[in-house]
């Protein structure tokens, strides 16, 4: 007796509805709130690289560009979601949806670069600080954060299903906390003349970006690694496997994701004799689908069904 595989159209399998990738992303579902947030991001930054010319102020200038690179990150999971939304292919099985994870670690390597470059003029500002008009700081700090609050409000359902719309909120998020920087910064400037607070500002602004950034970018390289998804245990998956009537063991178990809100995973599943000489193996597969699904949030799984001592022939790469 052969080994049986499917995803639910294998051999042994006919008629069995188990599930299949689906055409829309977790991003992609998302594509309205992101497009308004990029609109409003672009229109923000362009407004705050205005007012860092007229104020002179780098704090502003420094919430501007994080605000710029924020916007080419949106544009860049709009641009991702786009692709991911395209068939697959016999050459790209999966289609493009790991493309929204590379627009994901672009995002952060961007960020890092904002970083390095707030960081740089700071430390140049405070060795030799200049005049800032404080006035106008304070009204374009209020403006960008009044756009801030409103990207957050449109963001906040989606940033739990997709990556790229958390890296999205997140950076949002920063941006709110740079934009109440400026605002603060103008009133002590205002309050006490002291110009260094505006160096000292940038210096906190770009602090705040690090730490989501770092998260962004090692949520996006788990991916890529094809790492075991957040919240799926291995060892788990197998217990409730095995506990199934006509399952003696599982191997070569693998769980990955594709992208966001998409993982999957793949077994070899040794059954009794009997499941596959009574013709029982399409019972077994939807009842291995059925605790994925119902245990694990998994809707696509691939399975080969195989009797004891089959492994003997195999060259596992995982147990």
């Amino acid at each position: 007796m052969t080994p049986q595989s499917t995803n639910g159209t294998g051999p042994g399998a006919p008629g069995h509805g188990h599930s299949h990738l689906h055409g829309v992303t977790a991003t992609g579902r998302h594509r309205g709130a992101l497009t308004a947030v990029l609109a409003l991001t672009t229109l923000i930054a362009i407004a705050e690289i205005i007012g860092a010319l007229v104020t002179g102020s780098l704090v502003l200038l420094a919430d501007a560009a994080h605000m710029a690179a924020d916007a080419a990150g949106v544009g860049l999971s709009l641009l991702a979601a786009y692709f991911a939304a395209r068939p697959a292919t016999t050459r790209r099985t999966f289609g493009y949806a790991r493309a929204e994870i590379l627009a994901a670690m672009v995002n952060a390597l961007l960020l890092f670069g904002m970083a390095a470059f707030i960081f740089t003029e700071a430390i140049q500002r405070l060795m030799s600080p200049s005049a800032v008009n404080s006035g106008l700081l304070v009204v374009f700090g209020v403006i960008a954060l009044t756009a801030n609050g409103t990207s957050l409000l449109l963001l906040r359902r989606g940033q739990a299903e997709s990556l790229n719309v958390r890296g999205a909120f997140l950076e949002v998020g920063s941006d709110a906390l740079g934009a109440a920087a400026v605002i603060v910064t103008g009133i002590v400037i205002a309050a006490t003349g002291f110009t260094r607070a505006d160096p000292i500002a940038s210096l906190a602004v770009g602090f705040l970006i690090l730490p989501r950034t770092w998260r962004l970018l090692r949520e996006a390289i788990d991916v890529l690694l094809e790492a075991s998804p957040r919240g799926i245990d291995l060892a788990e998956v197998r217990r409730h496997m095995t506990e199934l009537g006509g399952v003696q063991g599982v191997h070569e178990l693998h769980a990955w994701t594709i992208t966001s809100g998409l993982p999957v995973l793949s077994a070899h599943v040794v059954v009794e004799a009997e499941v596959l000489t009574d013709g029982r193996s399409g019972v077994i597969l939807d009842r291995l689908q059925e605790c994925l699904r119902g245990h694990f949030d998994v809707e696509h799984s691939t399975f080969q069904l195989e009797l004891a001592g089959h492994v003997d022939h195999e060259d596992p790469m995982h147990q």
